[in-house]
């Protein structure tokens, strides 16, 4: 421990994962999103820098706890990724209004402490993200030994009015394993997690995020068997129970023992449907049964696959994977359906338009199979290999905070803002019969906005003008089947033919 944390303090600490909160208070599915942000060290304090990313984690924890939908922690991240953010980093406001807005929050909440001897001092704010407004400053102080108070104050004038003033009801590690729990998710190299997260469980033998976390670093090594062993650790009771036993059946499936992986999914599924458990037992089962072998017993790849779309339309990995299941069974009127369905959520899917080129390939749709192909070329694919199935590490997310689709959005929005820019240099290029410079602005377009037809329209007028005939007919064609409206393009591909 540091100098101004003294050990032993016992530190109220949630054991359980943000996304299988033990809430105190139902979740009102309409109300806001709130994501919170680390905080700034205002002391200069280096060795308290964990503290940092430890207040965002108790915040966003205490948050959930009284009902108000906060995003998680993973999610954050993925957005600072995004962002290319330095996850400890001190966040201007601006960006901080961005990081909100990738992952689909409405509220963004940020702070600093400062330690002073022996007493901390958290200040907070809150921007409301669709008018830019910010909250008043919330102050809340007292000694270090009562960390766990200072935030749930800070979390009730946040939160919702009229919450029981009684205590959440939480199980709490010590202080010193808390510190090495929050050190381990930081750090870079995966022996120091695991020494950490090691430390933190020997500090407090029950703390089952730990080893969650743990199971995380294993799977992330490729160390499937001691990840799988980690998992069954968690014990029966506890909150994270159901999410041990998804994870064991993650590391079965990586493992290579398929049917046990069907089986335990399949047992979880029966408790309570999720999409994530819909999709790994569809996995489960394309695994089972290679291309050609006969279906394994229990059930199709695809009817799981199915079921996992319809709980959750807005995942591009769902779609992508049943788009795969029909390709191994080798029905390409079905995988071209769902791979569109796929590209079309996620335009940057490089797999996807592959998959997309060769399915469309085989049905003798050369021109739209060649433009895929392209595609996936230029995001970085020039082959389809063997498991290109997304196997899902998250179960149980309420609808209102599952992300993955604002985080898809958010890039399709700086795509369409670049591929406009791009367009409308094209069109001026083309206005001014600057017919190379026009087609590398148009084909820019076309790499950020596959399915934007007036790209294709403006290729098909400048080939036909230059003499490449088949190029014009090709281009005219996709730009009629990216927007079947396209009146013009339809004319000018009629008077072709």
């Amino acid at each position: 421990m540091t100098r101004l944390l003294p050990t032993g303090v016992a530190l109220a600490w949630l054991a359980t994962g943000s996304s299988a909160l033990a809430q105190s208070v139902p979740v009102n599915p309409a109300a806001a999103r709130h994501l919170v942000v680390p905080f700034n060290n205002e002391s200069g304090e280096p060795q308290i820098y964990w503290m940092s990313e430890g207040s965002a984690v108790l915040l966003t924890d205490t948050l959930g706890s009284l009902g108000v939908p906060v995003i998680r922690r993973e999610d954050r991240l993925r957005a600072f990724e995004r962002l290319r953010v330095p996850p400890v980093a001190t966040l201007s406001h601006a960006t901080v209004i961005r990081l909100g807005q990738v992952v689909g929050a409405t509220h963004v909440v940020l702070g600093s402490f400062q330690v002073a001897g022996q007493e901390l001092v958290v200040r907070a704010r809150t921007i409301r993200l669709d008018t830019g407004r910010l909250s008043p400053e919330l102050v809340e102080r007292g000694p270090l030994n009562d960390l766990l108070t200072i935030y749930e104050r800070v979390a009730r004038r946040i939160g919702p009015p009229n919450v029981p003033e009684a205590p959440l009801t939480r199980t709490y590690p010590t202080l010193p394993a808390f510190e090495q729990y929050i050190k381990g998710l930081l750090a870079e190299a995966p022996a120091a997690q695991i020494s950490f997260l090691r430390q933190a469980i020997k500090l407090y033998p029950g703390f089952q995020r730990a080893r969650v976390a743990l199971w995380d670093v294993h799977t992330a090594l490729g160390e499937h068997r001691e990840a799988l062993a980690i998992a069954g650790q968690v014990p029966v009771g506890s909150p994270l129970y159901r999410q041990a036993r998804f994870l064991a059946g993650v590391s079965m499936i990586n493992l290579g023992r398929h049917q046990e992986a069907f089986e335990a999914f399949s047992a979880l599924n029966r408790e309570h449907p999720d999409p994530a458990l819909l999709n790994n037992i569809g996995i489960a089962q394309l695994r089972r049964s290679p291309a050609g072998a006969q279906p394994a017993s229990g059930g199709s790849a695809v009817s799981y696959l199915g079921e996992a779309v319809k709980l959750d339309g807005s995942d591009p990995d769902l779609f992508f994977n049943l788009g795969y299941a029909y390709w191994l069974s080798r029905d390409m009127a079905g995988a071209i359906h769902w791979l569109r369905e796929a590209v079309r959520r996620n335009p940057a899917d490089d797999e996807a338009h592959y998959l997309l080129g060769a399915a469309l390939q085989t049905t003798g749709n050369t021109i739209e199979a060649a433009r895929e192909k392209e595609l996936a070329e230029q995001l970085g694919v020039t082959a389809v290999t063997t498991a290109l199935e997304r196997i899902k590490l998250d179960i149980d997310i309420a609808e209102s905070l599952r992300v993955s689709a604002a985080l898809v959005a958010a890039g399709q929005r700086d795509q369409r803002d670049i591929a406009a820019f791009h367009l409308e240099q094209g069109r001026q290029l083309y206005a001014k019969e600057r017919d190379d410079d026009a087609i590398a602005e148009l084909r820019r377009t076309i790499f950020l906005a596959p399915y934007e037809s007036q790209a294709h329209l403006l290729l098909g007028r400048i080939y036909l003008r230059t003499g490449r005939m088949q190029d014009a007919i090709d281009a005219l064609t996709i730009a009629v089947w990216s927007d079947p409206s396209n009146v013009e393009a339809r004319e000018l591909l009629d008077s072709l033919r």
